[in-house]
């Protein structure tokens, strides 16, 4: 068997138009792949240098690649493997944090990118601002080299300024409500706290068009690398694995309208992302992390397993007659029609998509994906007896301990401050109460409407466990 990629070095590189904050598995299964086959379609220079905020794994995997990687689709019934090469270059930024702002500095650059999960904003996910008292956003105010997606951006503005060029596009790729005016509002309170004049430039010259990305992308496994060299007959280090399906809305404004030609590799660009993005902020991540909370308590390993048993399938459908009376469709879909596809989606047995995976992150996702809807339902004097159920499995999983007595491996910024939180009380009313003080994730008005139907998804969940309180309050 060949060992790595084949060598791509004589082959001619389409020159770097975009620097990507945050280079992990879902980027390169999504972004690079539109990328390059817009380049395909309609040419350009629009080559990627990615960059690693935390770890040197992906560049260490991808170097001796010469940065190719295989893109593998899954189908139920049918494996698709494809050679992605529109990376030139993967930087760590704590090794050399200039070297990020010098590529981000490149007047060749037109687009920054970033997936950088919503906790990377380092902002209030229940108001969207800036969080000043984020380590990060201390460090990044006090230093030249930052450490934070926002910091980078908003020093390698900086450097732009000072030598005359033009801003960057930053397209937020990130699922977040309305993420190009969140990244937006976080850049543009820190340079104000940095340099009032950069911010006035930023907010007048910048542009942070706002997108909505969907395709389901797990985690690589050592088992995926083994079968991508079966596969293909060469051995990848760092190969993705996805579903077929895949769809990107993007709001068409870039600085001097420079942009690949998305439009022709399949992308959506609109006037306004704003249907696009709550449909499906709440309909496929609102219940795959009801799904995943509720699932992984029940013994559950991946979304595929969880809605393969019947009491689960039902209740992605409740889910989903909660949320649509929330959700704006956008022109042309058909609600129950997109559910019914969500459901097919998640069935899709070559898609092992952990629960644990999903269930990352919880504090930082609720706001967007379940909050947002129990508040306009309470609002119209609707019923959500599912989505609080979900709310309180959220709050059973990061209490830290499964039905069991297993102990969670809770991945969360707030995971220690949430389990001492719950451990410190005595019934599940009194941890509902608890968590629901944390201001970080509930506005006050909206927890104090979720006190009584969340306590009562509480007792339910505590006594009875996920399974039967998924069935029980369907009944």
């Amino acid at each position: 068997m060949e060992a790595g990629l084949p060598d791509s070095t004589l082959k001619q590189r389409p020159k770097t138009g975009i620097v990507h904050l945050g280079l992990g598995a879902f980027f390169r299964a999504f972004g690079c792949v539109y990328v390059a086959d817009a380049m395909a379609a309609s040419g350009g220079d629009w080559g990627i240098v990615g960059v690693s905020l935390r770890s040197p794994a992906t560049r260490d995997a991808l170097r001796p690649q010469d940065w190719a990687y295989t893109a593998v689709s899954l189908a139920a019934d049918n494996v698709v493997a494809r050679r992605v090469e529109v990376l030139n270059d993967v930087l760590v930024a704590p090794e050399d944090p200039m070297s990020v702002l010098t590529a981000m500095a490149d007047p060749a650059v037109r687009i920054v990118s970033l997936t950088v999960t919503e906790k990377g904003y380092c902002h209030n996910p229940a108001t969207g601002a800036l969080n000043p008292d984020h380590p990060d956003v201390i460090h990044d105010l006090a230093h030249d080299l930052p450490i934070s997606a926002v910091g980078f951006l908003v020093r390698a503005l900086q450097l732009r300024r000072a030598a005359g060029i033009a801003p960057f596009t930053v397209l937020s790729c990130d699922n977040l409500p309305e993420n190009g005016r969140v990244v937006r509002g976080v850049v543009l309170d820190m340079a104000r706290r940095i340099d009032p004049d950069l911010a006035d430039w930023i907010a007048t010259e910048g542009r942070f068009p706002c997108t909505m990305v969907d395709r389901i992308t797990p985690a690589t496994t050592q088992d995926d690398i083994a079968r991508v060299a079966t596969l293909t007959g060469v051995t990848d280090a760092a190969p993705v694995m996805h579903e077929p399906f895949s769809q990107w809305a993007i709001e068409d404004d870039f600085v001097g309208g420079e942009r690949p030609d998305l439009a022709a590799a399949g992308a959506e660009m609109v006037v306004d992302v704003t249907a696009h993005e709550h449909m499906k902020l709440r309909m496929l991540n609102g219940t795959h992390s009801a799904l995943a909370y509720t699932g992984y308590l029940a013994g559950h390993e991946t979304i595929d397993q969880t809605i393969s048993d019947p009491v689960f399938a039902t209740f992605a459908r409740a889910l989903w007659a909660e949320i649509i009376p929330a959700v704006v469709a956008p022109t042309g879909v058909a609600l129950d029609a997109y559910a019914e596809a969500l459901f097919a989606r998640y069935a899709n047995p070559a898609i092992r998509h952990r629960t644990w995976q999903i269930a990352m992150d919880g504090s930082q996702k609720l706001p967007q994906r379940l909050l947002g809807t129990l508040r306009e339902n309470f609002a119209a004097g609707r019923m959500s007896p599912c989505l609080c159920l979900a709310v309180a499995a959220w709050m059973r999983y990061v209490s830290g301990t499964d039905e069991t007595g297993k102990t969670i491996d809770v991945r969360d910024p707030l995971a220690l401050q949430l389990r001492d939180t719950a451990a410190a009380q005595d019934t599940p009313a009194d941890i509902v109460a608890t968590l629901l003080s944390v201001r970080e994730v509930f506005d006050e008005d909206l927890a104090n409407q979720l006190v009584a139907p969340v306590t009562q998804a509480a007792q339910l969940l505590w006594t009875k466990g996920a399974r039967l309180s998924v069935q029980g309050t369907m009944t």
